[in-house]
């Protein structure tokens, strides 16, 4: 597994946050755990339409390592791997939903922005 070369020193909290969540698809793989629970690689793959398979691995190893997910492997035939939050990865994801509010009000506020004024 390769290490990631950023892990302090941090110059604050959001710097230190920013560094595990950093990544197009981790938010959502966070999000995608939260809202359906453990699910299997192809699972989590069918729910980040877009994502490649190395991305969505390179980005499930990070999250392992980092302590926000867990990896289970079975070992039958053929071989299921399921991925959970932790403790740490729900507290994480709690913390972005204020983010996530912000966000759906920008959207919000975009096409409000976007739409053609009344005559």
């Amino acid at each position: 597994m390769t290490s990631r070369t950023r892990r302090g020193p941090y110059v604050c909290g959001i710097d230190a946050a920013m560094d595990v969540v950093s990544g197009k698809w981790k938010s959502l793989i966070l999000w995608e755990l939260n809202n359906y629970g453990t699910r299997r690689f192809g699972e989590l793959k069918r729910g980040l339409p877009g994502v490649s398979e190395k991305m969505l691995i390179q980005h499930l190893r990070e999250m392992e390592e980092d302590g926000l997910i867990h990896r289970e492997v079975y070992r039958e035939v053929p071989p299921r791997v399921e991925y959970s939050l932790t403790e740490h990865g729900s507290s994480l994801n709690d913390a972005l939903g204020p983010l996530g509010v912000w966000g759906s009000a920008r959207v919000k506020r975009l096409a409000a922005d976007a739409s053609p004024a009344p005559a």
